[in-house]
């Protein structure tokens, strides 16, 4: 799984992150080229087929196929059937490459879960960004999460939640505060501040961890994370200059995929 947020030399939402961007283009060279370290990493390691999905949002999702380990598959777009990206139990493990930190992280580089109007995103009460959301549902599954590169912040949050997890910090956020009194404007400024390693030494940490990640996988059971059942999920919104904050709520008696899938039942 990948996204863009959480890549080394990726700036500000403004420049790099929307396809409108001056600099998108470069900040999809600098995510392959992440995807790949870690694509040459979880071969070394013991990986046999591995599928890339563009999960950042916009047509292309932000990888450049054409400069893609040739190696891997590519995914773009949701096949029928349930978020998330078509997982299935056919799948061994997954890995996140370019994951930002969830709405509300102090110190976090580009933060926010899903949509930049999202204050939080809980489920049974514990907070979870879009990262978390797809752990959740890799859980129900039987599926590990066995690696996770992207801001310090982000791995820190992915350490939290899931046991075990590898994680690689390729740049670390330096703005204090969750930002909550911010309208969605405001917010996409705010958490631009960052100290960003060099992205060939990015590129190195990740596949060395990829490696390790993989290695592990055959050796140890970790990085599964579940909730008990029932499930409810609760999403506060920011005001914007057209809506109220509010809060949205929506649950299910027997499963995270299920739940993630429903509509709002207010």
């Amino acid at each position: 799984m990948t996204d863009l947020e959480g890549v080394a030399g990726v700036l500000n939402f403004k420049d790099c992150v929307f396809e409108s961007g001056r600099f998108f283009e470069e900040s999809r060279t600098l995510l392959t080229m992440e995807i790949n370290a870690a694509v040459d990493g979880l071969f070394a390691g013991g990986a046999t087929e591995i599928v890339v999905v563009a999960g950042h949002g916009g047509g292309c999702g932000a990888v450049n196929i054409a400069l893609l380990d040739k190696r891997s598959k590519f995914q773009r777009g949701w096949p029928q059937g349930p978020y998330p990206l078509g997982l299935d139990r056919s799948y061994d493990a997954v890995a996140f490459v370019g994951q930002h930190a969830k709405a509300g992280t102090e110190y976090a580089h580009l933060a926010h879960t899903q949509n930049l109007r999202v204050i939080d995103l809980s489920v049974n009460g514990i907070s979870v960004g879009e990262f978390g959301q797809i752990a959740l549902c890799a859980g129900e599954l039987g599926i590990p999460v066995i690696f996770g590169s992207g801001d310090k912040a982000f791995t820190r949050e992915a350490a939290e939640l899931v046991p075990g997890i590898e994680t690689v910090a390729v740049k670390e956020g330096l703005m204090s505060g969750k930002g909550d009194e911010c309208n969605p404007e405001a917010y996409t400024a705010r958490n631009a501040a960052a100290i960003h390693l060099y992205p060939e030494t990015a590129r190195e940490l990740i596949r060395e961890g990829a490696r390790r990640a993989i290695e592990r996988y055959g050796k140890e059971k970790f990085g599964i994370v579940k909730l008990q059942s029932p499930y409810k999920l609760v999403c506060v919104f920011r005001a914007d200059e057209e809506n109220p904050k509010i809060t949205k709520v929506k649950t299910h008696p027997d499963s995270v995929i299920a739940l993630m899938n429903d509509p709002y039942d207010k």
